[in-house]
């Protein structure tokens, strides 16, 4: 199996996975409940910085592994992969 930027902290990837997981539950209880709107809205940003922050770290891991390498091997693997990070940072600008 192939070893990708995260490959070393996958275990803490999946703990926030799980964590984010259970508050899109607790969202979904909110509404059932019909709980107050700014309530909902309160627990949605932070269901978000939790995902941007599992966003960037990803991205930082991509960054230092897999482009690095591209780039250490040079080639049209190295601009390919700068490529594919630039669309990936654009995408995490405009959420």
């Amino acid at each position: 199996m192939a070893e990708h930027g995260y490959t070393p902290n996958k275990d803490d990837h999946l703990k926030r996975l799980r964590r984010i997981e259970g508050q899109a539950r607790g969202l979904q209880k909110m509404v059932e409940e019909d709980k107050y709107c700014i309530d909902i809205l309160t627990q949605v940003s932070a269901m978000t910085r939790a995902l941007q922050s599992l966003s960037l770290n990803l991205l930082e891991e991509h960054l230092g592994h897999c482009v690095a390498g591209a780039i250490e091997h040079g080639g049209p693997e190295a601009q390919a992969k700068l490529t594919e990070a630039n669309a990936a940072i654009a995408r995490l600008v405009k959420s």
